[in-house]
């Protein structure tokens, strides 16, 4: 076998390998251990919306101050958070404090990721399943040309008595 056939035929393989794999990339979302409940939906819902897309999350609770005595009040949202997204992923490190902060990584479920280019297309319904829109009040209307305006009267003001 050539040489130069064996390193072209090496590289395919390569190619093919790389092209079947898929990066893993983790998003990090920070919180506090004092989050308002509006505030801690909407991390929750980016939190979903990662996993969904089938992306790895840090969760990091930063601790200031005072909070950093009270390392209980971080890891309850965290379990919180990890209880509240269950059925999207699961905890791949538990929380554990690091310094000041406060990690937790959740994964998602084995299963295909939902990206935008992979959905399919929205499938058209047959002509005749469709209801008729409703006709707008112009297209009711008789097709008639614009009646022409009327020609402006030409009126004079009164004459000024200034003597």
């Amino acid at each position: 076998m050539d040489y130069g056939k064996f390193k072209y035929e090496a590289a395919l393989k390569a190619r093919e390998s790389r092209k079947n794999q898929t990066q893993t990339i983790v998003k990090e979302i920070k919180l506090r251990p004092k989050i308002d409940p509006h505030d801690y939906g909407t991390k929750r819902g980016h939190v979903e919306r990662f996993l969904k897309a089938g992306d790895k999350v840090k969760v990091t609770i930063m601790f200031r101050g005072r909070e950093q005595s009270r390392p209980e009040l971080g890891f309850r949202l965290l379990q919180k958070l990890a209880d509240d997204v269950q059925e999207l992923g699961f905890v791949e490190s538990q929380a554990k404090q690091d310094g000041r902060n406060m990690i937790m990584v959740i994964g998602p479920h084995r299963r295909p990721p939902e990206r935008k280019a992979d959905r399919p297309a929205q499938p058209e319904a047959e002509p005749e399943a469709q209801p008729s829109p409703v006709p707008s009040q112009r297209s009711q209307a008789p097709a008639q040309a614009p009646a022409p305006a009327p020609a402006p009267v030409e009126t004079q003001a009164p004459a000024s008595t200034d003597a």
